[in-house]
Parts: C-alpha cells; sequence; structure tokens
C-alpha cells in the first residue's frame, strides 16, 4: 500500500505535510516506512509526554480496556478510573480549583470555559491577547490571535477584543466577562506573560466581577519544568483549562474551576457523549501519578536550562538564520530571520533526522518527550545543526541566483 498516494487522494489535506510516513515509536525516537531512525522532539504536538510506547501508558489502556471502555449513560453513572484520576489532579492543580470536568481536547475544554464564563457572568464581552490560540472551535477561533483566525468561517461569534498582552489589565472593566491566556504562548512563538502582568490581570478581574481563565493547554503537566505554568506566580485563575500531556497522547482533556464558578454551573449546562470516559481517565490517572511520583518537573527544568543555553550558543553561531532563542523548560522555539526559512529548516531537520514543529511568525519550535536524555538531546541538539548549516548553503544559493 502506498500510504501517501491514498491519503493524498482519500483524506481531506487542510495543512501541509512532510513526506513521511511514520510507523512507530519507542520512547524519543519514531521509524519511518523504511526503517528509518528519527529524534522526535514534537511529542505530536506536545501530547505524548512520557514518549512513544511507554510501559505505563501500555500497561494502563490494556487493563482499563480489559474492564470497560465507556460507561452506560456516560456521566450519569459513576466510574472508578475517573474518581481515581479527580484525585490524582487533586494532588498537583494550584489551590482553590477545586471541581473538575472532563474533555475531549484542548478547544472543547477552552470552548466550555468561554460558555461557562458568559453564562455565570451574564455577560457577553471577552478580552484575548493578540498571538494567542486556543483552539479551532468557532468559539475558540474567535479569541485566537485577531479577527482574521475566524474571519474565513463567517458569522463570527461577537463579543471578542484583542489586546496586547501589556494593555490588558487596563481593559478589563464591568462589561468584560473574562479574560482568556495562556501563561507562555505556543502557537504565537512560544512567548512568555510575566508574573507581574498575571498578577495584574487576577486583580483586575477580581475588582470588576470578570473571570480569569488560563489556558495550560500546551504549557501543563511538567512541559515548562513546573507542573503549570502558573504553579510559581502566586495566581490563581477561575477557570484553568488543560489538554495535551494530561494523558500521555490519548485525545483527552479538562476544566478545573472554583468552587464559586462550580457553585453557578446547573444541571444541563454542558456535557458531552465521550467526557470523562473510563479509558482516557485510567491513563491520565497513571500518566499525572508517574509525572509526580518521578518528579518530572524537576528533570524538565534542569535539563530545559542546558538545552537553552545550548540553543543560544547555537544562535551565536547561525545569527545570520536565528535571530532569537526563546523557551522554559522543554517548550523551545527559535526565531528564524524569516518567515520563509521554517519550513526548509524542517525540512533540512527531518533530513538529518530530528523532526520539529514548524510555526507561524517565523518559529520553529522544540517539545520533545519529558523524558528526554541530555544524551538523546545532544544527538539532536547537532541534528539541527547540520540543517541549519544546509540552511545556510539554501539561502546563500538562493541570494547568489538572484
Amino acid at each position: 500500500m502506498d500510504v501517501i498516494q491514498v491519503e493524498n487522494s482519500l483524506g481531506l489535506t487542510v495543512c501541509k505535510r512532510q513526506p513521511l510516513v511514520i510507523e512507530r515509536g519507542q520512547g524519543a525516537f519514531v521509524w519511518d516506512g523504511d526503517g528509518n531512525q528519527l529524534l522526535d522532539f514534537t511529542s505530536g504536538w506536545g501530547v505524548t509526554c512520557l514518549g512513544h510506547a511507554h510501559p505505563v501508558m501500555l500497561s494502563s489502556l490494556s487493563a482499563q480496556a480489559a474492564c470497560i471502555m465507556q460507561n452506560p449513560n456516560s456521566g450519569f453513572t459513576y466510574s472508578p478510573a475517573r474518581a481515581r484520576l479527580l484525585l490524582e489532579l487533586q494532588q498537583v492543580l494550584p489551590d482553590g480549583l477545586d471541581r473538575i470536568y472532563f474533555a475531549n481536547s484542548g478547544a472543547e475544554a477552552n470552548d466550555a470555559a468561554l460558555k461557562f464564563a458568559r453564562k455565570i457572568t451574564g455577560r457577553q464581552r471577552v478580552l484575548a491577547v493578540h498571538g494567542s490560540f486556543h483552539g479551532r472551535t468557532l468559539a475558540t477561533l474567535s479569541v485566537s490571535g485577531g479577527a482574521s483566525s475566524s474571519a474565513r468561517f463567517l458569522p463570527s461569534v461577537p463579543g471578542n477584543d484583542f489586546v496586547a498582552v501589556n494593555d490588558l489589565a487596563a481593559m478589563i472593566d464591568d462589561d468584560v466577562a473574562a479574560v482568556i491566556l495562556e501563561p507562555i504562548q505556543g502557537e504565537g512563538g512560544v512567548k512568555a506573560v510575566s508574573h507581574e502582568i498575571l498578577r495584574q490581570l487576577q486583580q483586575q478581574c477580581r475588582a470588576h466581577g470578570a473571570l480569569l481563565i488560563i489556558d495550560e493547554v500546551q504549557t501543563g503537566f511538567c512541559r515548562t519544568g513546573a507542573f503549570f505554568a502558573i504553579s510559581d506566580t502566586g495566581v490563581r485563575p477561575d477557570i484553568m483549562t488543560m489538554g495535551k500531556g494530561i494523558a500521555g497522547g490519548l485525545p483527552f482533556a479538562a476544566i478545573a474551576m472554583t468552587q464559586a464558578v462550580a457553585s453557578a454551573v446547573q444541571l444541563g449546562d454542558h456535557g458531552g457523549t465521550y467526557c470523562g470516559n473510563p479509558l482516557m481517565c485510567a491513563v491520565a490517572a497513571d500518566v499525572v501519578g508517574y509525572l509526580r511520583e518521578h518528579r518530572v518537573a524537576e528533570h524538565v527544568n534542569v535539563l530545559g536550562q542546558i538545552m537553552l543555553q545550548d540553543l543560544q550558543a547555537l544562535q551565536q553561531t547561525f545569527s545570520d538564520l536565528v535571530s532569537e532563542v526563546r523557551g522554559q523548560g522543554f517548550m523551545l522555539a527559535l526565531a528564524l530571520g524569516s518567515d520563509s526559512w521554517v519550513w526548509p529548516l524542517t525540512d533540512a531537520c527531518a533530513a538529518q533526522g530530528v523532526i520539529v514543529t514548524p510555526t507561524k511568525n517565523a518559529v520553529v519550535r522544540l517539545l520533545p518527550t519529558l523524558l528526554l536524555t541530555e544524551s538523546e538531546w545532544q544527538l539532536g541538539l547537532a541534528r539541527i545543526r547540520a540543517a541549519l548549516l544546509e540552511l545556510r548553503r539554501q539561502v546563500a544559493d538562493q541570494a547568489h541566483c538572484a
């Protein structure tokens, strides 16, 4: 079977693809159809936090699938797996986020958070940040990046305003239902919001009765060197959304909220066929337990600092190509001098044996498994260096031809 031909002829293509057929993975590595080994520095958009085919994942999937995968009437009945996950999350969530609802994706979690905020406050206006990304549902597109994100999908959801992050606190007034933002932007290019701004936002939201929604879909579950990016900020949002790494690669997400918010949610306000199904809950409970018990956040924090320093040194060597290096923990970015270089560098990395994530605004992201070793990092770094040499050659050839 020609996999590429089948997908191109029968699948709906909505993104640019690399000519890679990935058949299997183990830890930080994957293998293509020809048996070539590649380092995966994407974690499948940041979801395979324990790497590929981790024993904890395989054991949990097998054990729970042998019991039950979906409850009768779903959320109408109770589940031991769901209860176990709730107890695990209770040990790692920021103080005050006492009530939890499960969803299938980060976009769905953010969509529900926006819905709850408007229902609870009785207000419509939501403030979001330029460069943000909260999902691809109609509601979350409307608070992602700017009006252009949802302009193609009419009618657009009204009531959303985009503000520069430094101006956000000053824009909060008594008409605002909620402020939604990522503590570190992902699709926006791995740009962190300062702790001081986060604290100002919390203060202003409290003063005006607006809800603060923190989107930890990409930053949560040890990705940044803490269990959550807001863990050490002193900020306690009204609602926090989570996804990606929560279940190690399965499609799963969660919404955590304060008791005050939860008390205003009524029967029938939300639901979903697969929300909190036993299979996903069982795996997520084991993944969260592993991250906590093995102190993975500490590993990410220590090695992440080494990785950032190595990339900064690489930037000095390739200052003609790389304008800046940004990041925290295992959420890192190479900001290039031109957006037109993103895909050539992505392809050059793949040719050298490392898969990276092309991103808008001239950025290539690195989101490796949280269990990455220093030797694996050094191997990947050498391959990225070789790819940058190839990009430099291509750029020089283009300049010569011009």
